[in-house]
């Protein structure tokens, strides 16, 4: 007979539902003032943001697609549709054609300085200002534990 499910405690379980909530609504709500005030979805503008803080805006796309969250196949996709709005392009690495380098664009950069303040103002309606400085520190100790054990150290 096989061992029997570890199964949660009502304490962890009630963990794993709120983190479970806040993964799952947090994106929506954030993502719903970025498409109303720059027409970009949630992951369209971590992707902007997340070329911006690369040394000439620069970054592959398999980096990329691990920072985003994302799977290759569909960060592929997004990235055909910023390509359209002339807010990214992409290019073969050039010290290694097998990669390809997605980099932001003036124009995507543009986008991106416009719809920054009322993202940030939306992140900190929803997360920082509900959490005093003691809180967040050990939300992002937890949080670093957790993604640790997903992505490796951090």
């Amino acid at each position: 007979m096989p061992d029997e499910p570890h199964w949660l405690t009502p304490d962890e379980l009630e963990t794993w539902q709120i983190l479970h909530l806040a993964l799952s609504t947090l994106p929506g709500a954030l993502g719903s003032q970025l498409q109303a005030d720059a027409e970009l979805s949630f992951l369209e503008y971590y992707v902007l943001a997340g070329l911006s803080d690369q040394p000439e805006h620069t970054m592959r796309m398999s980096r990329l697609a691990l920072l985003a969250g994302s799977e290759l196949s569909r960060l592929s996709h997004l990235m055909r549709r910023l390509e359209k709005r002339g807010l990214v392009r992409r290019e073969p690495d050039p010290s290694d054609g097998r990669f390809t380098h997605a980099i932001l664009t003036p124009a995507g950069y543009d986008v991106l300085v416009a719809a920054a303040p009322g993202h940030v103002a939306q992140v900190r309606k929803l997360v920082i200002d509900v959490l005093d400085d003691e809180e967040q520190q050990v939300l992002r100790r937890a949080l670093r534990k957790v993604v640790g054990q997903v992505v490796g150290d951090c």
